[in-house]
């Protein structure tokens, strides 16, 4: 009996099985009303189709995090297609769920951002005008590198060699994400021009939380496998280079907007927790303790003010003491797990 209840066994913790559930229901059923809210004439309702779209899209990127660490099924099999699913849904699916998936584990064995794409040097190549455009784009919030990020995901294969055999799944996705497009496009082309504002803000969103999470050294390497140095990079290095950007220590509940990912130094401390076991990770760990837990409000004042000087810096910047201790915190670009790749 046992072997059988084990066998047909789905969910990784049955203690899951509802919040995750309601997690995919939501990204799922929720992007598909978005989608069609978006479409109505009221304006009301595309304005709720345009929150709901991003809101979706914020829950799917971070249930691809939930699968990469096997947080939601037992199997690895159902982890991928759910991760699969999710990046279509917010637009990353150009690269495979495997390899989000190791690149993202490669952040917590090497403790640092390890990117496949330096930005900076494509930057630094570029006629003047062009960069400057890059510049004002950033300083009027449009997350100008976080679409380059992108960008390079869909074209690498294109252009580097060694990749050419991820051109097939890039061209399917392709024509399926242009599908989409063309079904916005005839049922209202301010439908389209929302979604492609949704996707902005979504950008936006994860560009905001990633870029606060670690002051760890970045490196850019030539293939998956290259190795970089972990000298001095113990667990105490890695929580002491870890901050926890939740939304509300007020009202918790609204860290469920970005599944708890804020809580990050209980992520890393313990990563095999799901998402709705962390905030009270986070208590049993920290307690009151509240050294690395960044206030919302600070963080948003150093990414108004950092936000052109992240774009070329190499240093993600400071915590210090006392009030604005976090204004010295420049922050990273280009550090998503969904870009890394």
């Amino acid at each position: 009996m046992s072997l059988s209840l084990q066998s047909t066994r789905l969910m990784r913790d049955a203690a899951g099985t509802v919040p995750n559930v309601l997690a995919l229901s939501y990204a799922v059923g929720g992007h598909a009303l978005g989608l069609l809210l978006l479409t109505r004439p009221s304006v009301a309702l595309n304005l709720a189709g345009l929150g709901l779209t991003v809101s979706t899209m914020v829950i799917a990127a971070y249930l691809i995090h939930e699968a990469a660490h096997m947080t939601i099924f037992l199997e690895h099999r159902h982890n991928r297609y759910t991760g699969e699913l999710m990046a279509w849904i917010c637009g990353a699916a150009y690269a495979s769920y495997d390899r989000i998936r190791h690149m993202h584990l490669r952040h917590h064995r090497d403790r640092a951002d390890v990117t496949r794409f330096n930005y900076k040097t494509v930057l630094l190549r570029l006629p003047a005008p062009l960069r400057r455009l890059f510049y004002v784009l950033e300083w009027m919030y449009v997350p100008a590198i976080e679409l380059l990020m992108q960008y390079q995901v869909l074209v690498r294969p294109f252009i580097n060699p060694a990749e050419r055999t991820r051109r097939g799944r890039v061209l399917v996705v392709l024509g399926s994400r242009l599908a989409l497009f063309a079904a916005l496009y005839a049922a209202s082309p301010r439908a389209l021009a929302l979604y492609a504002l949704g996707f902005l803000l979504f950008l936006t969103v994860m560009n905001f939380f990633d870029a606060f999470h670690h002051t760890f050294d970045q490196y850019f390497v030539q293939d998956d496998e290259e190795r970089v140095p972990m000298e001095g990079k113990d667990r105490e290095y890695e929580q002491a280079n870890t901050y926890s950007n939740v939304v509300s220590t007020r009202w918790p509940v609204l860290n469920l907007l970005t599944l708890n990912f804020g809580y990050h130094n209980a992520h890393h401390q313990r990563a095999a927790v799901p998402w709705y076991g962390l905030p009270a990770l986070h208590r049993e760990l920290y307690g009151d303790d509240a050294r690395q837990l960044l206030p919302l409000r600070e963080l948003l004042r150093t990414y108004h003010r950092n936000r052109l000087r992240r774009i070329l810096d190499e240093d993600y910047g400071a915590i210090t003491e006392g009030p604005g201790r976090a204004d010295s915190f420049v922050g990273a670009h280009a550090v998503s797990f969904l870009t890394v790749v």
